[in-house]
């Protein structure tokens, strides 16, 4: 497929411009706000075209797939032009900031007949498929609680709206979304309520939320603490799942990189489980390749992304309104 990418991101230079060569596909244009932005990362990936003019770039008939990653507020409106192209979509998260505009897409692509993922590459770490087929074959019993410990030290390329624009930023928005839709593939089951907790002053000038503390109910009874920060130095993530079973200990996965270990601790003790790491990026174009040839879905689809979106925007409501506890409906 040829590729058009839509925001000159760190994520797209680093990532999904490799990834998409990777899997055989091409990247033929970028478009970006800013034209110098533009041509600088066309020159850098050998990019054939590059431009500010999106319904342009839309309007070429190669162009069979469009990559957003632009700010987030700024993911509706591109998404909704390239689905309307008949282009389909991968979307960085959060896949829109309201519920309405994510739905709106969601209607879009089902008009449209194309298809639309959200780039929640996590699903795609070999640690976390592990630990979802393991929980799946009774390892470690019914699934108690877990403990999700997703915190870094925000490098200071990546936080500019990331930390100033109150409407599109904070570590919500950021990093709990990729708690909520990775947490949903493990456990197989919907968050039903949240509480949580927020600081900030350390970074952002304008209180957006560094750190965030907090639980997530669910439907089948899992109770899960969740920490997520831009500001932990010297921090090693992890996710610790307990069971009636025995208990996975997961250490360094949730990144972009293909690391990670993995323990398996029951009544037979400690076994480290062997974990054959690949490209999460890779992994995750493939998938939406694969779907956009009616072979199997993307690996997070829409609907992921509106329920991670969904459950995400609870958690800022219960931040605000400093409450204990509020109902996701899911509807």
């Amino acid at each position: 497929m040829n590729w058009l990418l839509i925001g000159a991101s760190n994520v797209a230079h680093e990532w999904i411009v490799p990834a998409i060569r990777a899997i055989g596909d091409e990247v033929i244009s970028i478009v970006s706000g800013h034209l110098e932005r533009a041509q600088d990362f066309a020159h850098r990936h050998d990019i054939a075209n590059f431009s500010t003019d999106l319904n342009q770039a839309l309007s070429h008939e190669e162009i069979d797939a469009v990559y957003i990653s632009s700010t987030n507020s700024l993911h509706f409106e591109h998404a909704i032009a390239a689905l309307k192209a008949k282009k389909h979509v991968m979307c960085e998260k959060p896949m829109a900031l309201s519920i309405t505009d994510a739905k709106e897409m969601i209607f879009q692509a089902e008009v449209n007949q194309v298809v639309l993922g959200v780039n929640y590459h996590l699903r795609n770490s070999a640690v976390i498929k592990k630990m979802r087929e393991l929980i799946v074959s009774d390892a470690i019993g019914d699934v108690l609680t877990i403990r999700f410990c997703h915190a870094v030290s925000l490098p200071e390329k990546l936080q500019s709206w990331r930390i100033n624009t109150p409407a599109e930023g904070g570590v919500v928005l950021d990093i709990t979304v990729h708690d909520i839709d990775t947490l949903r593939f493990l456990l197989d089951d919907e968050p039903i309520s949240v509480s949580a907790m927020a600081q900030t002053g350390l970074i952002s000038p304008n209180n957006i939320p560094e750190t965030v503390m907090g639980t997530i109910a669910f439907a089948k009874g899992t109770l899960v603490s969740f920490y997520d920060s831009f500001t932990a130095q010297y921090f090693q993530t992890s996710i610790d799942v307990i069971g009636t079973k025995g208990t996975l200990l997961a250490r360094n996965t949730l990144t972009q990189h293909a690391v990670g270990e993995l323990q398996l601790n029951n009544i037979h003790g400690a076994q480290t489980i062997d974990i054959k790491n690949e490209n999460l990026y890779v992994s995750s174009l493939q998938k939406f390749k694969n779907a956009t040839q009616n072979r199997g879905q993307p690996a997070a689809t829409a609907y992921d992304g509106l329920r991670s979106l969904e459950v995400s925007l609870a958690i800022q409501q219960a931040i605000i309104n400093k409450t204990n506890v509020l109902a996701v409906t899911g509807e």
